[in-house]
Formats: structure tokens, C-alpha cells, sequence
């Protein structure tokens, strides 16, 4: 008869020691081991990078015991990758109506809630040589687009064709060139719509501008904040924050690649997809989002509470 394997008394210690530690190292309470955790892809716009993978994560896994993995990219790009089926998350997070629409209108999901709410800023390097105009512009002492106008000034912004926020900072500065009566600023401080010496991945133009390679670039206001970097809030005329900012300009539109867009207000919209491998755990995490939690953690991270946005559906 074979016989059972014995283990010393150390060696149990040691293998306890061993759980713990690892445990200890991912940061999750011991009583919270990852086989309690269930595992939820998270399709998220990129501008919620620092949120998703910080405070919301850590949340998520303490209250709902889910184990997000996120795909960060432009809610564009991720829209019509999931219209396609190409991927296949549980959850997808967009800002702005239209790419949640993309999949709503594909039969991907009944519904999307609204979680919150940003607008637009321009965010610069504290190492930038204009860093200090652009300080005083953030205290309205200097104009800040002729700031943006100066010579060499290195200016950064996403794919307008793949991320809403690279149609976003051409539809403000549309706005500030008719508040300002400057009719040739967007051509001025951006160039083409399409200006491949400006655009950059959404998680690179920040970094770009934390290593001082960047002067400026265009953000949403939820994301200068966890990277320490400094910012202009823009004037509420032009900074997309309000909720019927199409119907407040209907001359304003973008044409690009043969397709027209119009100015959106910037809602961050969830929605649990109609094939989601873990649609229990999608479900219990939408609500969570607009919970009070959730609703706490945002209002932290600067995101403005969605007001009265509806919620969207094909």
C-alpha cells in the first residue's frame, strides 16, 4: 500500500507563508484569494485609463470580488471592433453618444446607462518653455490661443477618425473661432484634421507631455490630475459640457472620410453586451457604476455626475 505523503510542520509554514505573500504583493486582503475573484473584460475608453486601472479596479474587486481586465482605446475603434466581432468584453465604456450607438444599432447590446460626465481642457508641460503663459492663462491673465499660437509650440491630439476626443478638440476650437471671431485659428493651432505631427495614442500624448516632449495637448478635465500635470479650463461656450451642445450649434460639423459629425456632449456611457461571457458579473458592475460607490469615486477623480442624460438605445 503506497503511503501518504507527509509534510513537516515547516513545510506547511512555509507554503502558508507562501499564499500569504502573494496575496500580500497583489495588494487584496487575505481572505481574498484570486480563485474568489471573477474575471470581467472591460472594453473602456481611453481617457478612463488612470480610473480603471486605480481606484475603480481596487473597488470592484473589494466590493463586487470582480477582476476587471481592461482594453483601453478610442471609443471609436473600440466600437466597431466589438460591431464586428472581433472582440468580445463583457462591458464596453464609451464617451460621447455616438460609438455606444455603433453598437447598440449592431444588436451587440439593448442599453446604455450614463455614468458620468467631462469637458474638454487644454492640458501642458510644466517643462514646456511656454509653461509659464500657460500658467497665466490658467489665471485668465494671458489668452491662451495665442499661447497655442506660439512660435514652435509642440501640440499633441488623438485620431479624430478612432477617438471621439480627437473630433472633440477641433469642434472647441471651431467654437473659440467663432466666440473670437478668428476664423482661421483651428487651421492655425491644428493644421489638417488629419496632421500626423500632432497625433498620438491617447496614453502616449500624456506621457509625451510629462517627459516635456509635448507643450500642450488637447484633454478631457478627468485626466491631467493622476498624472500631476497642469491645465486651462476652457469657457463653458466651448468646452462640450453641456448636454444639448448639438442642438446649441448646428452649423458646426466635421466631415471625415466621408462621414459627418457633430459636436456631442461628453457622457461616459456602460453597457453590458448581449453575448458577455460573464453577464452576471457585467450586470452586477453597470449598476455598481451608478451607485453610490462608484458615484463617490468619480466625483473624486474630477468626473461631473451625468446630470439629467437619458439612457440610449438602438
Amino acid at each position: 500500500m503506497k503511503s501518504a505523503k507527509l509534510f513537516t510542520r515547516r513545510e506547511a509554514l512555509t507554503r502558508g507563508l507562501t499564499i500569504a505573500a502573494a496575496t500580500a504583493l497583489a495588494g487584496l486582503p487575505l481572505h481574498l484569494l484570486a480563485d474568489d475573484l471573477s474575471a470581467l473584460d472591460v472594453a473602456y475608453a481611453g481617457s478612463m485609463g488612470s480610473m480603471m486601472e486605480g481606484p475603480l479596479k481596487s473597488a470592484a474587486a473589494q466590493t463586487l470580488k470582480l477582476e476587471l481586465h481592461g482594453r483601453a482605446q478610442g471609443s471609436s475603434a473600440l466600437a466597431q471592433l466589438i460591431a464586428g466581432g472581433s472582440i468580445r468584453p463583457d462591458v464596453f465604456i464609451s464617451v460621447t453618444p455616438s460609438p455606444m450607438l455603433t453598437v447598440l444599432r449592431a444588436g451587440k447590446a439593448g442599453s446604455a446607462q450614463p455614468i458620468a460626465h467631462t469637458e474638454m481642457v487644454i492640458a501642458y508641460s510644466p517643462k514646456s518653455r511656454f509653461a509659464s503663459r500657460f500658467d497665466a492663462a490658467a489665471k485668465g491673465k494671458e489668452d491662451l490661443w495665442k499661447v497655442l499660437l506660439g512660435p514652435g509650440l509642440r501640440f499633441g491630439r488623438t485620431d479624430p477618425v478612432t477617438d471621439p476626443q480627437g473630433r472633440n478638440i477641433i469642434f472647441t476650437i471651431m467654437l473659440a473661432a467663432q466666440a473670437n471671431k478668428q476664423p482661421d485659428l483651428v487651421e492655425k493651432i491644428l493644421g489638417p484634421a488629419i496632421n500626423e505631427q500632432q497625433i498620438f495614442t491617447e496614453p502616449t500624448v500624456m506621457a509625451r507631455l510629462q517627459s516635456g516632449e509635448l507643450d500642450a495637448a488637447s484633454a478631457y478635465k478627468i485626466q491631467p490630475g493622476p498624472l500631476n500635470l497642469p491645465y486651462v479650463a476652457l469657457p463653458a461656450e466651448i468646452n462640450l459640457s453641456g448636454q444639448n451642445v448639438r442642438a446649441e450649434h448646428p452649423d458646426v460639423t466635421l466631415t471625415l472620410g466621408g462621414k459627418s459629425y457633430a459636436p456631442e456632449p461628453l457622457i461616459y456611457y456602460a453597457a453590458v453586451l448581449k453575448d458577455a461571457p460573464n453577464a452576471k458579473g457585467a450586470a452586477a458592475f453597470v449598476d455598481w457604476l451608478e451607485g453610490q460607490e462608484a458615484q463617490a469615486i468619480f466625483r473624486k477623480y474630477n468626473y461631473g455626475p451625468p446630470g439629467n442624460a437619458f439612457s440610449l438605445h438602438a
